[in-house]
């Protein structure tokens, strides 16, 4: 059993803490904050402690160059897309010497950069099952916004029991919607015409918000062709192994503090391999304006859990971009998810996240006939697996291949699942 980690959020426009030693952790995860804005992060290991306010600063400062560079400057510091390689993407080029000198007191001129509002009205869709409790939590936080929602609407998929309609009930502001149909996208598509927002916003129950989620969402639509927005996940807590190989494996949440545009160049440069989609941003944190889903149509119910598992959220982005709009992911919005806390959860919730994958690359191919979602079925993903199963027999199965077999198990449970479900009669 691994130690747990301590997560410490530390905000640099203030007084900046020193690092004790901490005993029964095995680090801290630091992540690194100005004025509200996300910049980095860095491990902390116990042996490396105490660390004196100085020292953190010099590894804040470190820590977030990036960042800052990536916000400030057009060139020299935009995060690599990933899967792809382009030569005439800026971030392959080298910053400008006369661009970094001429940037005097960075930080100030990246708290004038945010401090500017939206007049975009955000509408919020919670679904949730059986978890009041959990909830309760996510709801409190989204009472505590900076910019309040336009609406915030509770998405009921437990018709069999009344604890979510109480809860709801002695929240103020939050509108109850009941959806005996199960299913995730079931679901958001209840709560879509529910909207009267400009943008609509999705989150779960399993996550509290940063209280500037919805500011920063709204400012995040600022480009007329971006009509997809994810945004940054972090962990509420990292107590338990199961944690921490979900925080560190390749199907965690947390995409970077740096933007990503995700246009229909990236998918054309990518189609071939099965565009990488999945690495947009995660249904936790994402938004929409309101016509995508008169555009685009409505999340595909055949993916999400309670049916395929996963997935509907990056089935949607697929058709964003194949349609010709841009994805755009924004390291600001930021909410903080409770990983699951043991490993028999994890096991399941990677088999769920398998077969549903499987099912989307299928119902892409369904859709647009590109051959790149076959090629990551039938070939790309088997040398992966064999690959992870090789370095399992040499290493042992330990970290990400705690969880191989679900994994597998889950993507021949994708096939079967698609065959069984290829018409979409809602479709």
């Amino acid at each position: 059993m691994s130690k747990p980690w301590k997560v410490l959020n530390v905000e640099l426009s203030e007084k900046i803490p020193e690092l004790p030693l901490i005993s029964n952790y095995a680090g801290v995860y630091v992540v690194f904050w100005w004025h509200n804005i996300p910049l980095g992060e860095r491990e902390i290991l116990e042996d490396q402690l105490p660390i004196s306010a100085s020292q953190l600063a010099n590894l804040a400062a470190l820590a977030i160059a990036p960042a800052v560079g990536s916000h400030l400057l057009e060139q020299g510091f935009k995060a690599p897309l990933p899967e792809v390689y382009k030569k005439n993407q800026a971030w392959h080029q080298p910053p400008e010497f006369h661009a970094l000198t001429a940037l005097e007191q960075p930080l100030a001129k990246l708290r004038d950069r945010f401090s500017q509002t939206s007049s975009a009205s955000v509408s919020v869709i919670i679904c949730t099952r059986n978890r009041p409790e959990q909830l309760a939590r996510c709801l409190r936080s989204l009472q505590n916004l900076s910019q309040p929602a336009h609406e915030l609407i509770v998405i009921d998929n437990a018709p069999s029991s009344d604890a979510t309609r109480q809860l709801v009930a002695e929240m103020p502001g939050v509108k109850y919607v009941l959806e005996p149909r199960p299913g995730l996208s079931v679901a958001r598509n209840t709560g879509i015409p529910h909207c009267t927002g400009d943008i609509i916003a999705f989150t779960d129950d399993d996550v509290i918000v940063h209280p500037d989620w919805v500011a920063r969402i709204a400012q995040s639509f600022s480009e007329p062709k971006v009509i997809a927005v994810t945004g940054l996940i972090l962990p509420a807590e990292l107590e338990t192994e199961a944690q921490l190989i979900f925080q560190k494996g390749e199907s965690g949440f947390g995409w970077g503090y740096r933007s990503l545009t995700f246009d229909p160049e990236f998918f054309k440069d990518t189609k071939h391999l099965g565009v990488p989609v999945w690495r947009i941003g995660a249904g936790a944190n994402m938004a929409f304006r309101r016509e995508a889903f008169e555009l685009l149509g409505d999340f595909d119910e055949r993916l999400g859990a309670g049916a395929s598992g996963c997935s509907e959220d990056s089935e949607l982005w697929y058709r964003v971009l194949a349609e010709g709009w841009i994805c755009y992911y924004d390291p600001t919005p930021v909410v903080y998810h409770y990983h699951r806390d043991d490993l028999d959860s994890l096991k399941h919730q990677m088999y769920q996240y398998m077969r549903g994958h499987i099912v989307a690359l299928l119902i892409q191919f369904e859709r647009y006939k590109h051959w790149g979602n076959l090629l990551r079925l039938f070939i790309i993903l088997p040398l992966y697996y064999v690959k992870r199963f090789l370095i399992g027999l040499l290493t042992g199965f330990k970290g990400i291949n705690r969880t191989l077999l679900a994994e597998v198990l889950g993507c021949f449970a994708g096939v079967r699942f698609y065959l069984k479900n290829r018409v979409n009669k809602d479709q």
